[in-house]
């Protein structure tokens, strides 16, 4: 098994920009670190869930049955370009997830894991891209192929939530840059909300 060359596919991966980076970055920068945590941690759960599906065969149904991969797929759409309206029409100082009251702060950590998980769960394309990426790099011959499949499966997840741990401290980051500035504030919001609807109309294309 070529390790070394799985790990550095899924590196390109993971630093190549899309809804997963984006929806931590933008938490982290409206929200703080740990709920951009929180939204890695659904995003994790989401990956070891399309892991499994993989394993058991289900994205051979997106082949066979193409309708279910546009259903999955304009879900994920309008739920992506959901969360960049609610972004763009939060005012300063609140958060998308209740634009107009207070969340007690455990329930903000439940809805920003909630988000991460139905983002990625929501994108078949992370299904597809299980069922492609795994197989390449699982060898009969050395040895049983269910664990093979596991511990690739777990090392995709470990470096996923790796990656978006790194992008929940950058966003952190440029959440203490725009504090006192309503304009950078303002230029942020519309910026992700902006990037999030795109990412969905381009899923939905």
């Amino acid at each position: 098994m070529e390790l070394w060359l799985f790990i550095a596919a899924l590196a390109a991966v993971y630093l190549l920009p899309g809804p997963d980076m984006l929806l931590v970055l933008q938490t982290g920068s409206l929200q703080g670190r740990s709920r951009a945590l929180a939204t890695a941690v659904g995003l994790a759960v989401a990956r070891g869930l399309h892991v499994v599906l993989a394993a058991l065969g289900l994205a051979t149904l997106f082949v066979t049955a193409p309708w279910t991969f546009d259903v999955v797929r304009y879900a994920g759409a309008a739920y992506l370009s959901w969360i960049g309206l609610q972004l763009l029409r939060t005012p300063p100082g609140r958060t998308p997830d209740a634009p107009g009251r207070e969340v007690p702060l455990s329930t903000s950590h439940r809805l920003a894991w909630r988000r991460g998980l139905l983002t990625n769960l929501l994108n078949p394309k992370s299904l597809l891209f299980c069922s492609v990426l795994l197989p390449q790099f699982v060898q009969p011959a050395q040895g049983p192929v269910l664990l093979q499949f596991a511990l690739l499966g777990t090392l995709l997840v470990a470096m996923g939530l790796l990656f978006d741990a790194g992008y929940a401290t950058l966003g952190a980051a440029l959440q203490r840059w725009v504090t006192g500035s309503p304009l950078k504030a303002r230029l942020q919001r519309w910026t992700f909300g902006s990037l999030l609807i795109g990412f969905g109309l381009r899923l939905a294309a």
